[in-house]
């Protein structure tokens, strides 16, 4: 079952960065990621935000984007962003089978 929100550390670790970059990256993209404040006052975030997070990710580290290009990208099409987003993770998660699979033999 999915959690409502999700910590600023457990989003660093879903995408293995460091909760800074992740904490720079939904400051420089506030009009798509808007983490809920709890009375703390820490960042927690819902799984949409979670998912641009992720396809902001994929266009820096992947695609090598700068911000700007990436944000253009986000605001031409987040559709297609995130259809290479699923496609990506369903390749890693089939090559993680697969390597299951090696060991095993």
């Amino acid at each position: 079952m999915e959690k409502l929100y999700y910590q600023l550390g457990e989003v660093a670790e879903m995408l293995s960065e460091s909760a800074s970059l992740v904490r720079y990256w939904s400051n420089a993209f506030s009009k798509y990621v808007k983490p809920v404040r709890n009375a703390k006052g820490n960042r927690q975030y819902r799984m949409e935000d979670v998912e641009v997070l992720k396809q902001i990710h994929f266009l820096v580290k992947e695609k090598g984007l700068t911000l700007e290009g990436a944000a253009r990208q986000l605001s031409a099409g987040k559709a297609a962003v995130s259809k290479q987003v699923r496609v990506l993770d369903s390749l890693k998660a089939i090559r993680a089978q697969l390597v299951e699979v090696k060991k095993s033999l």
